[in-house]
């Protein structure tokens, strides 16, 4: 080893397992990037499963050994020991993915609906610790623990991205806290921060307000620091973030008034009519992009201006409405995108700021010619949101390019993750690209690699997309989620290990809320369930009686290639609900008279595998349809697990509806009958067809563990063994 790096220190490391060898208590760890550790363990090492917010501590130091198998996912935090010419890496803390090696916790089914609520729930003690929603006394700034720190500024934005929180929530739960948090945020910024220009025929959205002893000062312009005096256009963007997600739910006329109106002030004074684009200032007197007033945002264009519209309110106005006039919106905020932002002669990160004539601006505040990682991972993600309802092949070839580039840069191949702001370019002599302040990883950034790569996998079902997304969901839920508290951290270490200095020791700040934490579990669970593990999701909405033009709810929870899921059953105020057209996602809702509740169950259009667990009188019934193979798999095996909770002297597995099995799909039956407790107890498969039956013997090897039968009344009576 070289004589600089004779030192200790600790590190993690993400991979794959590639063997373990017990006569040296050593594994081998496969990195991101091919690289192979040796990872020693000793008798100090412990290990866990990771565990969702709420859950308890799963621990596995017992059987850590024996579930290292090949292929199997984890992290091991440890010290790496100078020793010759060589390091030795021993392993104090062992953190598993799930219990198998085929397992990822965070693709069961209700994975990111528990940990939405658990998010959203702290966010309601925090700010309403009496359980009272009042939003008088919300307050920007929150501790770890969730209290409140003095102060009489409440901000539009975090307000804003709070009730965005809470009508996501809502839509994967349907519990009404959320809603009525939702729908009261909404209507104390209209209330309090939304002003109308009625000669213009705007409205826009005031940086804040201070309150004190009953009385309230509106802060117009900004201030904070880079946009100081000015009003910038991702205020105005933000503020309609959390209203929008709430008209999803409920069609409020009066939100959907906000946002034509605040989409006029858009288009009056921050669109360049001439050159394209949103400029990213306007004075909040003249309302002109380019008065002198603005200095170094005088007459610039950048991401957040341009692009942020999309994910922020844009893309979920369409949802809400199937409006064109939201799809030709985000057409242009597209094509504007993928025109301007590319600057691959010179760097593998796009550009983010620009001139008034589109020229690159490498010399403004703190970003000079630098990139955030997560913007560029916006992009790619949005861009294949976008295509799926105006299809153009430079989106989904711009969205692979910065897929397929930024790993190796703004990714860590050694301990996962995602790094925050990167110099865009290489000095000569260097073989890596520079962090601009630091190499550690802040959660929304972690938020827009999982969704890119989510939704980049399941449109174009790419294995190398899935691999990626895996490995972000996998660092965000070992290393943000904090068990002690409660919610997430800001920011962690390369290592994971949370970062807890200054305001990134903060829940609540300018720039932390409930709105990355909790986009990301909503639509984690739609790319999951609906693209990837074909899994049913259940979404909820409570319409008022005056909603929605013709009474017609539409449904989709993103923009997903058209013809990729479909509604299964509604049901309206707990009753079933005939009236609604499963293909174009929406619902017809009963004449006017009174607000109702919706839910909504949305399942794949392709191929699909449903599981049904009942248990009676020692025997557990499994009900199963449509294609098993590995993408779900391990959705059978967590209806196998819970039947092998209740201790059952026979499960009955019903396969009559099921289309096909996989290997992997025996597997999990095999798994499921080596765990039952008893010696004489039985798993018999009714109604198979001969294929399935051929899966099961082939991996079976001739131990004929499996007892089929013809129909369910048979399967009470002895049967033939495979």
């Amino acid at each position: 080893m070289d004589s600089k790096m004779r030192f200790t220190f600790s590190d993690t490391i993400l991979g794959t397992v590639v063997s373990y060898r017990a006569d040296e208590d050593t594994f081998t760890l496969e990195t991101l990037d091919g690289r192979k550790f040796d990872v020693a363990l000793t008798n100090q090492t412990y290990a866990e499963i990771v565990r969702n917010l709420g859950e308890a501590y799963v621990d596995a130091s017992s059987q850590m050994r024996d579930m290292l198998d090949r292929g199997r996912m984890l992290f091991a935090y440890g010290i790496f020991y100078p020793e010759g010419d060589d390091a030795v890496f021993e392993a104090n803390h062992i953190v598993f993915v799930g219990r198998t090696s085929h397992d990822f916790v965070f693709e069961r089914p209700d994975w990111w609906v528990d940990q939405i609520r658990e998010v959203a729930d702290f966010y309601i003690r925090a700010q309403f610790p009496d359980g009272n929603i009042d939003y008088d006394e919300y307050r920007t700034r929150l501790t770890l623990e969730g209290d409140k720190l003095p102060s009489t500024r409440q901000e539009t934005d975090t307000i804003s991205r709070m009730v965005y929180g809470m009508a996501s929530a809502y839509l994967l739960t349907g519990e009404d806290r959320f809603l009525e948090a939702a729908e009261k945020g909404t209507q104390y910024l209209r209330d309090h921060m939304r002003t109308v220009d009625a000669g213009e025929g705007v409205a826009y959205w005031v940086h804040g307000i201070d309150t004190s002893h009953g009385k309230e000062k509106k802060i117009i312009a900004s201030e904070f620091g880079d946009d100081y005096d000015a009003i910038p256009a991702y205020e105005q963007i933000y503020a309609l973030a959390g209203p929008t997600q709430t008209f999803r739910i409920t069609g409020d006329p009066q939100i959907a008034e906000d946002i034509e109106m605040t989409i006029e002030l858009f288009n009056r004074f921050f669109l360049d009519r001439e050159g394209g684009g949103f400029y990213s200032h306007i004075d909040p007197i003249t309302f002109d992009p380019k008065a002198e007033s603005l200095a170094h945002n005088q007459a610039r264009k950048n991401w957040n201006s341009v692009g942020d519209h999309a994910p922020a309110y844009l893309i979920n106005a369409y949802l809400a409405t199937g409006s064109d006039k939201y799809a030709d919106f985000l057409e242009y905020t597209a094509n504007t995108i993928a025109d301007r932002f590319p600057d691959y002669e010179k760097s593998p990160f796009v550009n983010e700021r620009f001139h008034d004539d589109w020229s690159a601006d490498h010399a403004w505040g703190w970003q000079h010619n630098r990139a955030v990682v997560g913007h560029n991972l916006k992009i790619a993600w949005n861009l294949m949101r976008i295509n799926s309802v105006r299809p153009n092949p430079k989106y989904v070839e711009l969205a692979r390019k910065i897929a397929e580039a930024m790993p190796p840069i703004g990714g860590d191949r050694q301990r996962g993750g995602w790094y925050d702001v990167m110099d865009r370019e290489k000095a000569p002599d260097h073989e890596w690209y520079r962090f601009t302040w630091h190499d550690r990883k802040a959660w929304w950034q972690q938020e827009q690699a999982i969704l890119a790569y989510l939704i980049l996998a399941g449109v174009l079902g790419e294995e190398e997309y899935r691999k990626e997304a895996r490995s972000a969901a996998a660092f965000y839920n070992a290393w943000f989620l904090d068990h002690d508290s409660g919610a997430v951290y800001f920011n962690v270490l390369a290592t994971g290990i949370p970062y807890l200095l200054g305001t990134e020791r903060l829940k609540g700040s300018h720039s932390m809320s409930a709105y990355h934490n909790t986009e990301l579990c909503f639509l984690a669970a739609v790319y999951t369930n609906l693209l990837l593990t074909r899994q049913p999701l259940d979404l909820y909405f409570k319409p008022h009686a005056d909603a929605f033009k013709d009474r017609i709810l539409h449904i989709s929870p993103d923009i997903l290639p058209p013809g990729s899921i479909r509604i299964e059953q509604v049901w309206i105020d707990g009753q079933a609900w005939p009236e609604f057209d499963p293909e174009k996602l929406t619902v017809t809702l009963p004449p006017p008279g009174k607000q109702v509740e919706v839910k909504v169950r949305v399942v794949s259009a392709v191929q699909t595998f449903e599981s049904e667990l009942q248990v009676t009188d020692g025997t557990a019934s499994i009900s199963v349809s449509g294609k098993l193979d590995e993408t779900v798999a391990r959705t059978l095996e967590r209806d196998l697990r819970r039947a092998l909770e209740n201790n059952p002297q026979r499960v009955v597995l019903d396969a009559q509806n099921l289309d096909s099995m996989s290997s992997a799909g025996a597997r999990a039956l095999l798994f499921l009958r080596q765990k039952l407790p008893f010696e004489d107890a039985e798993l018999v498969i009714v109604g198979a067809k001969p294929e399935i039956q051929e899966a099961c013997r082939l991996v079976d090897a001739g131990e004929k563990s499996f007892v089929f039968a013809d129909a369910l009344e048979h399967a009470k009576k002895p049967a033939k063994k495979s």
